[in-house]
């Protein structure tokens, strides 16, 4: 049979359906496997793992079969040993089924690490120095000496400090700084509508200590009192003010604009009316 009378052939078109069919066939099977393999569509909402322990999350997890993998340790105040102090993806993000949730949880033993030895340091090099090595700034305690603002003692609790002392991580030091041969004194910032970082900043810088922090009923959480701002404060603020070196400061926190000294209308005066002569 020549090649153009089997092309027109019942046999050509017979086997050609079947091709065509097959084809078909094969295109749908990979687009239902393929659906299948990436379970198109279906994401979970990541739970809130924050303050539990692994052995806790379990259940949170078993349904949408996440697979916990501890990543990294730290040691913190903030939540109990070997609870769960951050996660990647974080919670309320939306992923498939399986998804690889990485957490850092709180050591169960503390990190002991040295301390750095600070003492002839300047105040603001002694901060930075504590700071990048985990470490937090405690009390200032201002003595007189030739040496202003430096560092003369560095102390934990009642006990001080020597090169090579180590301690926990994160655990707050306290300094003890000269003031000069007089009873020096520093003017007294106006914190009013400052949030608590800005405020540290600048009690810090102005040589004083921080006293009490008083949050009222609008702060409800940890993310309420970093959002806050000052509306009162202790020694109150006045024009040209100034009080002893390491004074403490206290402050008051609210979310409450309301709050926040207004301006003076009254002071407000009117400019003369212009009569026609």
């Amino acid at each position: 049979m020549s090649l153009g009378r089997f092309l027109i052939s019942k046999t050509f078109f017979k086997n050609l359906f079947y091709a065509i069919l097959l084809t078909i066939i094969l295109i749908f099977s990979v687009l239902v496997w393929l659906r299948f393999y990436t379970r198109h569509g279906q994401k979970k909402e990541v739970p809130d793992f924050y303050g539990l322990t692994v052995n806790e999350c379990q259940s949170l997890i078993k349904k949408n079969h996440f697979v916990l993998i501890v990543r990294d340790s730290v040691y913190t105040n903030e939540v109990p040993h070997g609870a769960i102090v951050e996660q990647n993806p974080k919670a309320g993000s939306m992923v498939k089924k399986g998804r690889k949730i990485f957490l850092i949880i709180n050591a169960i033993r503390p990190e002991v690490v040295p301390v750095p030895y600070v003492v002839g340091y300047s105040l603001r090099q002694a901060k930075a120095l504590l700071e990048s090595n985990g470490f937090k700034l405690g009390k200032l305690k201002y003595v007189p000496d030739i040496a202003i603002n430096n560092v003369l003692k560095e102390m934990y609790d009642t006990t001080e400090l020597k090169a090579g002392d180590s301690l926990i991580k994160g655990v707050p030091i306290d300094l003890v700084l000269g003031k000069g041969l007089s009873n020096q004194k520093t003017p007294l910032p106006d914190f009013t509508g400052m949030n608590l970082d800005k405020a540290e900043q600048v009690i810090i810088s102005s040589a004083l200590n921080m006293g009490a922090m008083v949050y009222d009923s609008t702060v409800h959480t940890a993310d309420d009192s970093m959002s806050a701002f000052v509306w009162k404060q202790n020694p109150a603020f006045r024009e040209n003010q100034y009080v002893p070196v390491g004074s403490s400061i206290f402050l008051w926190f609210t979310l409450d604009s309301a709050r926040l000294p207004q301006p003076d209308t009254l002071t407000i005066q009117e400019a003369p009316v212009q009569h026609e002569k």
